[in-house]
């Protein structure tokens, strides 16, 4: 990975330009210069630290589960006809819609305000990268 300025590495971090500049100053992360001469920071150095500062809210479940991609979160919507229903969660900086029977968003009790884990099991993840890989 190559350099990331400042401003797209508190961006992808979800933390403000202060917070990274703290950060580097703290000796967290190490300064360096892209080449347009502006602060930047090591792309790996800072995804090991994105990972160490990680912290998902507790799955309330308490289920063992296979799936690894769980995102608990705050249900912001729910459109429900007498069949289906499209559920929308909150899960940090992330937006998870989850498309069910309006049974199950009954019996779950599904409604804006509530906490819920969407958990993802998917054979099929796609990855795309920015063009030029400029962030």
């Amino acid at each position: 990975m190559g350099l990331l300025r400042i401003a797209d590495a508190a961006r992808l971090t979800g933390v403000s330009d202060d917070t990274v500049r703290r950060w580097i100053d703290a000796g967290t992360l190490t300064a360096a210069k892209d080449a347009s001469g502006r602060a930047a920071v090591d792309g790996a150095e800072l995804a090991a630290h994105a990972r160490r500062i990680a912290v998902a809210p507790a799955d309330p479940s308490g289920i063992g589960r296979s799936a690894r991609n769980q995102f608990t979160g705050l249900v912001t919507a729910v459109t429900m006809d007498t069949v289906m229903a499209q559920v929308e969660l909150q899960c940090g900086p992330h937006r998870v819609v989850s498309l069910m029977s309006a049974e199950a968003v009954r019996e779950l009790g599904l409604e804006p305000g509530s906490v819920a884990t969407a958990v993802v099991k998917a054979t099929t993840v796609i990855v795309e990268t920015p063009r030029g890989r400029d962030v």
